[in-house]
């Protein structure tokens, strides 16, 4: 809004005005898609039998008070980053580890090949939804311009002039909306899943951790029976590590099969939405055209 009003002085009155409006309901598209993607989040959360009760999320929900929230300081930070260094490092060296369970092994081939799918197609959403924005865009500078030249013109053709002007600010209408639902349902959604997948890679990750563990607790209490010291204390470590690893293991196949349901379902759902949406936006546009041809041949 500053920029636009900046440029007020170079625009004529018409040009400003489609301007602003136009720059109003781009705020209202990334607003209704703020919210839209803040609803699923929490939605997700509260349906999780266990994030659903953790102390976090309740206090986000029902505190009715301010809240004294901090940003990360450049301590924390640097610990971060050095913390996502060993962490690259760590999952080369776990690459190698033989996964001893085949539900595993064929989703961590699954997640890779899909994440990197998601991500192209994320990739291709985008810039289709900049080029229905840069064809909005052109509707504007279009209509104005048809403005400025029926203001020229004293024949007949004014009123053509007009109305066809008047028709390219309907479509631009048309467009904008098209572009923000695309965005909203088609680009945010593929957002949302690349993010997802690489949350059920850290899970695998994790696993991989403690199953690495267990390995090493395994060869740890051979070597204390080898040598007959220590033994009590490397079968209670074996022991849990061995629990560690099981329960991390339930926990993500069940994360891992919920994970593919809800997306299926969050799939199926935002495409047909979307299938209708543009369904909508292409009868307004055939409604828009056909219109504007029948006022020109009455």
């Amino acid at each position: 809004m500053q920029k636009l009003g900046e440029g007020e002085v170079s625009m004529t009155k018409e040009e400003f005005a489609k301007m602003k409006q136009e720059l109003e309901a781009e705020y209202l598209a990334v607003f209704k898609k703020t919210v839209s993607s803040h609803e699923i989040f929490l939605q997700r959360i509260s349906s999780h039998p266990v994030l659903s009760k953790d102390h976090n999320f309740c206090v986000f929900l029902e505190y009715d008070q301010d809240l004294s929230v901090r940003r990360k300081n450049t301590k924390e930070m640097l610990g971060f980053l050095l913390k996502s260094v060993v962490k690259s490092a760590d999952e080369i060296l776990l690459s190698g580890v033989k996964e001893v369970d085949d539900f595993f092994e064929q989703e961590k081939t699954f997640l890779v090949n899909y994440h990197n799918r998601i991500k192209d197609a994320c990739a291709k959403a985008d810039k289709m939804t900049r080029s229905r924005k840069n064809i909005a865009d052109d509707y504007i500078y279009t209509s104005a311009c048809l403005n400025s030249l029926a203001l020229e013109e004293p024949t007949v053709i004014k009123k053509y002039l007009l109305k066809v002007a008047e028709l390219f600010e309907k479509l631009r209408k048309v467009e904008s909306r098209v572009s923000s639902d695309e965005d909203l349902k088609l680009s945010e959604l593929l957002r949302y899943y690349m993010l997802n997948i690489d949350a059920a890679k850290d899970l695998l990750y994790r696993r991989a951790r403690a199953l690495v563990g267990y390995e090493n607790s395994n060869k740890a209490l051979d070597k204390a029976r080898l040598k007959s010291k220590d033994v009590n204390l490397a079968e209670a470590h074996q022991q849990d590590c061995y629990q560690k690893f099981e329960k991390i293991s339930e926990s993500a196949k069940q994360e891992l099969i919920s994970f593919k349901q809800k997306r299926i379902t969050a799939f199926r759902k935002n495409l047909i939405e979307l299938a209708e949406l543009e369904i909508k936006h292409a009868k307004n546009n055939v409604s828009l055209l056909q219109s504007c041809i029948d006022l020109f041949k009455n």
